[in-house]
């Protein structure tokens, strides 16, 4: 099924069904008000910000998600990313399509500072493909126990200062909403670029799309944004300095294969009365 649901088929979408494994399906309280059978929701991936969590607790609907699936393709597509805004290639596939041939310089990643927000699996991944180019890794982390000689930790503030390329895998929540604003981007390099491929809900946009285009900061590569599809009202619409990929960090056939297996096996341990691996609602 893709497309949005009505609302009278979002009411009855989990009736009769004792388990669901899930895409990107928002999942809010009503849609489980007809789910008098359903005892677990697998989300077939890492974030489930879409899924009320809280509402199917109330139920007795257990809640799980698959993580350490697709950190390696998050950390791929985020360097092609970097990539891109470094070598301006949006921009010069679409003048040679238009007939052009441009040749203006673009940038090397070799001796650049890739600064890392979050050290999880896909910061993590990251960072490994980033030395491997011969970028120069700082990390600023929640977690005060990592350890890791190739890269240099730091706190938020000089991470960021310091970046070149600065790439978010932190995770969603009140602490990290907007957690790149106004300030933040302004305490970047005029040359630097933000990638995301975390969380929409990490970057204020409408401070990112005044930093773009006053310059403060020389791109911006995002592939997830605080409202999807992305709306035509958004403030980030016309950015030349600007890449939107449609959420595909974590899709590759391969992290599929690997989500959907982790995602089945949840409900089938849900349902046999075992104790799932990944359960987000404990």
């Amino acid at each position: 099924y893709t497309g949005p649901r009505e609302p009278a088929d979002r009411k009855v979408l989990f009736g009769g069904f004792d388990g669901a494994i899930l895409g990107s399906e928002p999942v809010a309280a009503d849609m489980l008000a007809e789910a008098h059978r359903l005892k677990v929701l697998a989300r077939r991936g890492v974030g489930y910000d879409p899924i009320d969590v809280a509402a199917a607790a109330a139920r007795g609907i257990r809640v799980c998600n698959a993580p350490g699936t697709n950190h390696h393709s998050v950390a791929e597509l985020t360097i092609g990313l970097i990539i891109m805004a470094a070598r301006r290639l949006a921009d010069v596939t679409a003048a040679v399509r238009q007939g052009q041939w441009p040749r203006e310089a673009g940038h090397e990643l070799r001796g650049a500072t890739l600064g890392i927000v979050g050290y999880g699996p896909s910061g993590r991944a990251t960072a490994r493909l980033g030395l491997a180019l011969g970028m120069t890794v700082t990390v600023s982390t929640s977690h005060p126990d990592a350890e890791d000689p190739s890269v240099r930790f730091a706190d938020l503030d000089t991470v960021i200062a310091g970046a070149d390329y600065l790439s978010l895998h932190a995770r969603a929540g009140t602490t990290t909403r907007r957690l790149i604003d106004a300030p933040r981007l302004q305490a970047m390099k005029p040359t630097a670029v933000l990638i995301n491929t975390a969380r929409g809900s990490l970057v204020d946009e409408d401070a990112l799309a005044e930093a773009l285009r006053t310059g403060s900061i020389a791109g911006a590569a995002l592939d997830v944004l605080e409202s999807e599809p992305w709306p035509r009202d958004s403030p980030l619409r016309g950015l030349d300095n600007l890449i939107v990929t449609s959420h595909l960090a974590g899709q590759t056939a391969e992290a599929r294969t690997r989500a959907g297996l982790v995602a089945a096996r949840a409900v089938i341990d849900v349902l046999d009365g075992r104790e799932p691996a990944h359960p987000v609602d404990s």
